[in-house]
């Protein structure tokens, strides 16, 4: 029988470790041949756009899809898993908590490849919901001891970073200013609605990571062509999915001034079939647009947990 997991049984239930572990394997199987992903597709109403991201995952028994409405009263995601070899239902999960997760995983398991291992000090711009995320993995991916936070809302932004801190256990402080974040990091994330570049390329450090998980639409743009074109190596979740989504990229794959064939999925550094950073002083990036495989990994191992500590309710399917 399928099991029902509301919201609140995903946050009792997942872990940031947890998180990271299963957007590493969802990689590691996409570049080893073992998955199927689906680049998103939207339906939009004046009011409402539905988004339905599909995947499977053979090697780990599950396919599905996730989907999600966004509208001015909010959004709503469900995350549907099937058995791959029987194709029964095997679980509906609320998924806006479990989406947060997997989406900050995905910026902590390209920062553990990617970032130099010593790296101290981190920069994010954002303080919202998908920013809590990204903060709390990559402080799980990095020994870092510092990161700064730089958000337009700085009304919010106190009650943030304190969260965060106790949280993480790591000193999570405002930046009075988007040149703070950026100058002296050993590692820059954004994750904001911007539609236009955060800060100045030439306040980039040597060695730095930068993870940009904001951008997944012609409409925003979180990255200056000249700080993507200071990158060394320019990385992707999976490069169907930038082509479509990657408003950072695409301005640049345009002009010709960026190649599709220079992008590296992260999976083929993973299996080693890319060496990913060569040196201490490369520029890194990161370009995360989301995945549905990334869902149906996390929500795999929700799942079993739930399984284990009888957990959700029983759907009569």
């Amino acid at each position: 029988m399928a099991l029902f997991l509301s919201e609140n049984d995903v946050k009792n239930l997942l872990t940031v470790e947890m998180a990271l572990e299963a957007v590493e394997s969802a990689h590691r199987d996409l570049a080893l041949g073992l998955a199927i992903d689906t680049p998103r597709a939207r339906s939009r109403l004046p009011q409402t756009v539905l988004h339905i991201l599909q995947g499977a995952l053979p090697a780990q028994g599950v396919i599905g899809y996730k989907a999600y409405t966004s509208n001015k009263s909010g959004n709503r995601f469900l995350v549907h898993l099937f058995d791959a070899a029987m194709g029964q239902l095997k679980a509906v999960i609320e998924a806006d908590f479990l989406g947060m997760m997997r989406t900050g995983a995905a910026s902590g398991v390209a920062a553990r490849w990617l970032a130099r291992p010593d790296s101290r000090v981190a920069g994010v711009f954002g303080a919202g919901w998908q920013a809590e995320g990204h903060v709390r993995a990559i402080c799980a991916a990095l020994p870092l001891e510092r990161v700064k936070v730089f958000s337009r809302k700085a009304d919010k932004l106190a009650a943030f970073c304190q969260r965060l801190s106790d949280v993480t256990g790591v000193a999570v402080v405002p930046a009075e200013s988007a040149e703070e974040t950026v100058r002296g990091s050993d590692l820059v994330g954004t994750v904001t609605t911007a539609a236009l570049p955060l800060f100045d390329a030439s306040w980039l450090e040597p060695g730095v990571h930068i993870n940009a998980a904001g951008s997944n639409s012609l409409i925003r743009q979180e990255l200056s062509e000249s700080a993507i074109r200071r990158c060394d190596l320019v990385t992707v979740d999976a490069v169907p999915t930038a082509l479509a989504e990657a408003g950072d990229l695409l301005p640049l794959i345009e002009k010709g001034r960026l190649h599709a064939r220079q992008l590296i999925e992260l999976g083929e550094i993973i299996v080693g079939r890319h060496a990913g950073r060569a040196a201490a002083g490369q520029i890194t990036l990161f370009e995360s647009q989301g995945m549905a495989i990334q869902d149906l990994a996390v929500a795999l191992r929700v799942l079993a947990a739930a399984e284990s500590l009888g957990a959700g309710v029983d759907m009569p399917m």
